[in-house]
């Protein structure tokens, strides 16, 4: 049962079966439940106006939503941003000092442009101490295209110094096989953050599952409106716990380009808007992959170069 869910069974004439239904209607928290109307609560869970106004008045009392708060309080939250490594000085330099908490990553590329061995690198690295570049915590790690190999955590655990069988032991694995799938993950996953010390939550690939779902122009709608759900999950668990939230990106080709890099990321205004900071990985010569900023609320356009090597990820 995830917390939201307890959040909801906590208002007054809310029991399981009002829950659910809330919840399969799209009132899935109870912020949601505060700023619905009567009518759409009657509509939704089949009551009478009377209770479904006490349900609004109790989830408005419950959310405590403070509407404004001054920027030095802002700041002060800032100040417990913590920072991940990738292994690469020149890769860190590019990320502001690493992947941070309390934002989503985006890192887009095509295949074999190193996404997704930076994260299993961010894995490893996040069970180093602070002084190290890590966040002596855990990692989440949900796997969409079967693409986590517990034998590179192995060779990357070694090459930091760091006991094998103990860093596998603290990297939690979710297999998703469908969207729906993926989004119960999201939010079992934010179980599993409150009772673990878990630091890192990487989804590898983000968009893969919804784009072999979704098929056709007339699905777009239901997709990104999906998809949109599941990043607010993502964000919630960044801000609520302080997490760092990596997600790999796949691209597409524009065969109407016939000038410049002719590829963009899957998930479109949805997730480029969503994402904290968005970085385009792409290959170069030999095992050299050159990384650039896309977007980012506060680091400045620029590129680096870095390589991949048995080790990991290296300058």
């Amino acid at each position: 049962m995830s917390e939201e869910f307890r959040r909801l069974l906590s208002l007054p004439g809310v029991g399981e079966a009002t829950a659910e239904r809330l919840r399969e209607a799209g009132y899935e928290t109870v912020e949601s439940v505060a700023v619905a109307s009567v009518d759409e609560i009657c509509e939704a869970v089949e009551i009478g106006k009377m209770q479904a106004r006490r349900i609004i008045e109790a989830a408005r009392k419950a959310a405590e939503i403070e509407d404004f708060v001054t920027a030095d309080k802002v700041l002060e939250k800032r100040k417990n941003v913590g920072w991940i490594t990738t292994g690469s000085s020149q890769l860190d330099s590019l990320f502001g000092g690493g992947v941070q908490t309390q934002a989503v990553t985006e890192v887009f590329g095509e295949f074999g442009s190193g996404k997704t061995q930076l994260a299993h690198q961010l894995s490893v690295n996040v069970q180093l101490p602070e002084e190290e570049g890590g966040l002596n915590g855990k990692a989440i790690f949900v796997d969409t295209e079967n693409t986590f190999r517990p034998r590179r955590i192995i060779s990357m655990a070694k090459a930091r110094g760091l006991d094998p069988s103990e860093a596998l032991r603290n990297i939690f694995v979710a297999r998703a096989r469908t969207t729906d799938r993926q989004l119960l993950i999201a939010e079992k996953a934010q179980e599993v953050v409150e009772k673990e010390n878990v630091r890192l939550l990487v989804f590898d690939t983000l968009t893969s599952l919804f784009r072999a779902e979704f098929i056709g122009r007339e699905t777009l709608a239901a997709r990104q409106q999906k998809l949109a759900r599941h990043l607010l999950t993502l964000h919630r668990i960044a801000d609520l716990y302080n997490v760092a939230v990596f997600v790999t990106n796949q691209v597409q080709a524009r065969p109407d380009l016939f000038f410049g890099d002719a590829t963009r990321p899957i998930g479109g205004h949805v997730l480029g808007h969503s994402a904290t900071t968005r970085i385009y990985f792409r290959k170069s010569r030999g095992n050299k992959r050159i990384a650039r900023v896309v977007d980012s609320p506060e680091l400045p356009e620029g590129e680096s170069v870095f390589v991949i090597t048995e080790e990991g990820i290296r300058d």
